[in-house]
């Protein structure tokens, strides 16, 4: 497989593999998806702080991940996983719980001051 990484980066769709949500969606370098693939945790690359990281470092909300899926024109991923906790640092289970009008339409599954206290978001 050839990925086709644009300004070295390449968007990830992140679906929970049993009900379907999509939780999240972030950015991967090659060395994220090498870390993704070899440890079966998912790994991104931060535009704003310019680095790797795991999900679930800081908060313990991993992602495992059970599935890869390759779009047809090899430029984007989707992540099948099994999400611990929320995907969203704002305390969602996934960063798309509002409307465009925004109305909230789920609750949040955890406090971010209590998870993230004294760490930047």
């Amino acid at each position: 497989m050839n990925l086709r990484y644009s300004d070295g980066l390449i968007p990830v769709i992140v679906q929970d593999a049993e009900s379907g949500d999509v939780l999240m969606m972030a950015f991967a370098n090659e060395e994220a998806v090498s870390l993704t693939v070899g440890t079966g945790y998912a790994h991104y690359y931060s535009r704003s702080r310019k680095k790797l990281w795991k999900k679930g470092e800081e908060s313990g909300h991993f992602q495992k991940v059970r599935r890869i899926l390759v779009d047809c024109d090899e430029d984007c991923l989707l992540y099948m996983v099994d999400q611990a906790g929320g995907a969203c640092h704002t305390g969602h289970r996934s960063c798309f719980f509002r409307t465009i009008d925004g109305e909230e339409v789920t609750g949040k599954v955890f406090d971010p001051s209590m998870v993230y206290a004294n760490k930047d978001q």
